[in-house]
């Protein structure tokens, strides 16, 4: 017999790129006819548009690392 309850709300959101535009979409993610803002979609990330742009570093990962790893040198002298 098969469980029941046992799988996430699938419903419908609003899917918002980078450019501003929009689209609809069903997901587990939110509530239902929420809105999930990308910070890297399809018109901004490298890997799509041939490395021609810059990524944004919104949540510092990329600054903390250089941070951390700045006196390390490998293999320079």
């Amino acid at each position: 017999m098969p469980k029941q309850d046992i799988h996430p709300d699938y419903h419908f959101i609003q899917v918002v790129m980078t450019d501003g535009s929009k689209y609809v979409t069903r997901s587990t993610y939110g509530k239902p006819n929420g809105t999930l803002n990308l910070d890297i979609d399809p018109t901004s990330h490298p890997a799509w548009t041939g490395g021609s742009q810059q990524l944004l570093d919104r949540g510092g990962r990329v600054s903390r690392f250089k941070n951390k790893f700045a006196g390390i040198s490998f293999g320079q002298k």
